[in-house]
């Protein structure tokens, strides 16, 4: 059995545990919204018509931040259609997704929606077919307490106090020829900058999201953000990653090793940040907000007709069912944000509900558990305190993909009385006896001990088999003279809470 050692050491500290690392993403898309968080004649719907039993997952699944509404989106949206009378709003094209808009969930009927589940939001302004006075007026609208025309507006529309939001997003992935009014580097910087200066001249406290490279993989990756943030560093707080991981061509070793790529992402847009303010003999660090991050699917969707020309209301698009694997290596994802959390201080999980999401709900019917809820809502639950930097000493294999990996990973936190230690298995085939030198942490005992696995690597929860895949209780896990003894599954995630 191949043997893994994972050293921690307390003062090894990389930044506080960032709540906001915990966050999702709600985009106005197939049935994210519509028949998934609203649905006014499902039984446990409230007076508002949201879904009871989804916000009961929601405030499991530990989401702390949700951006909103969009998202590609978000590039065609008239943010007026959605407040007012609901049998007033118009009903829109969305040319991102060609489907129908209702616009009967918009801004104050979400905000009140987020109290329920206990999350901040974080609003996004359109800059593909819009741009500076309508992000203000929603600004005035979302935020400004009475007195003005917009605030007033917002009153005589039911919500007297304001939504007082302070994450604001510039635009989405504006380097996207698939984004309705997608723009240079060049061009996008000029307009961020000179929005991002307005709304801080109407509120200086904001924060600030300026879109950094769809992916990656993206030709113009690292030279966008040089550009970019050349044009608003000094008037922004982040700059935006989006990441999507899938399994290709039956390669699930590359696949189950996806976050050695986001650490490279993230490594490569720090550097390019720090560049821009070196030149410009700035003191500030410009942060990252990872606001959209998962596994999905793309080529297959890409090859269906989901996206279509019929204009439907809804429709089922993106809708992933997720196994064992794809919660291996979303739980694997979230400890490499959390590694980060120096200077990736906010993240969103993309999405919340129905696409590409952990939660899912049939109309009419239940609500339920896939199986990348468990790893999320597990380590949003236990991750607290500060992160600690590991020392991991294990097996490589080699990936077609990502070049040699680790076939252990491993993260921990650290408050005043408990720690939280996480771990990945990535081999095919065999367990790893895993050892963690926890002495420094001063634990005594072993409060939780969870493994997400099965001997199906693609087994799966569905309508019709809700809790195929559920955690279970390690009996493995031993503490003894500060030493954590631990044998993991092939191709699993562990958590362990220790007192």
């Amino acid at each position: 059995m191949p043997r893994a050692h994972v050293t921690l050491d307390k003062q090894a500290v990389i930044a506080p545990v960032r709540r906001r690392t915990f966050g999702s993403f709600v985009e106005h898309l197939g049935r994210c919204v519509y028949t998934g968080l609203y649905e006014p004649e499902h039984p446990s719907a409230n007076d508002e018509g949201f879904r009871m039993d989804v916000v009961a997952l929601v405030r499991e699944l530990g989401s702390t931040t949700i951006r909103y509404p969009g998202g590609n989106f978000v590039s065609g949206f008239r943010w007026e259609d959605s407040v007012g009378p609901r049998d007033k709003r118009p009903v829109r094209r969305d040319l991102a997704w060609h489907s129908l808009e209702s616009n009967q969930v918009g801004l104050d009927e979400f905000a009140r929606w987020l109290k329920l589940t206990d999350s901040e939001l974080m609003l996004a302004v359109n800059l593909g077919t819009r741009g500076i006075q309508p992000a203000l007026d929603l600004l005035e609208y979302a935020n400004h307490p009475s007195g003005t025309a917009l605030s007033d507006l917002r009153i005589a529309n039911g919500t007297p106090d304001p939504h007082n939001v302070r994450m604001w997003c510039l635009g989405n992935e504006m380097d996207g020829r698939w984004q309705t009014g997608f723009m240079t580097a060049d061009d996008y910087g000029k307009l961020a900058a000179r929005t991002a200066g307005a709304m801080k001249m109407a509120d200086k406290d904001l924060e600030l999201v300026v879109c950094g490279s769809s992916g990656s993989w993206m030709p113009t990756f690292g030279d966008w953000e040089r550009t970019v943030l050349e044009h608003t560093y000094d008037h922004v707080d982040y700059v935006s990653c989006h990441a999507y991981y899938q399994e290709l061509d039956g390669d699930l070793g590359s696949f189950l090793a996806s976050a050695t790529d986001m650490d490279y992402f993230i490594d490569t847009v720090v550097a390019t940040a720090d560049h821009v303010g070196y030149k410009k003999r700035s003191k500030k660090k410009i942060n990252i907000s990872f606001d959209e991050w998962n596994v999905w699917y793309q080529k297959e969707h890409h090859e269906s007709d989901e996206v279509n020309d019929e204009w439907r209301h809804a429709p089922r698009q993106l809708e992933d069912v997720y196994s064992v694997a794809d919660a291996v290596v979303v739980g694997n994802l979230l400890m490499t944000l959390l590694k980060h959390s120096d200077r990736v201080t906010s993240a969103s999980l993309a999405q919340l509900v129905n696409v590409i999401a952990p939660i899912m709900t049939e109309p009419g019917g239940p609500a339920w558990r896939q199986t990348t809820f468990y790893p999320f809502s597990i380590t949003s639950r236990l991750a607290a305190g500060e992160v600690i930097r590991p020392v991991v000493e294990a097996p490589t294999y080699t990936t077609a993909r990502h070049g040699e990996a680790s076939v252990v990973d491993a993260v921990a936190t650290v408050d005043e009385d408990r720690a939280a230690v996480f771990l990945v298995n990535r081999g095919l085939s065999q367990a790893t006896q895993v050892t963690v030198d926890v002495r420094s942490l001063g634990s005594s005992r072993i409060l939780e001990a969870v493994t997400l696995a099965d001997p199906d690597a693609y087994a799966r929860n569905t309508l019709t088999e809700q809790n195929r895949v559920t955690p279970h209780a390690h009996p493995s896990a031993i503490l003894s003279d500060g030493l954590l003894s631990i044998e993991l599954p092939p191709v699993s995630w562990t958590a362990i809470a220790l007192g």
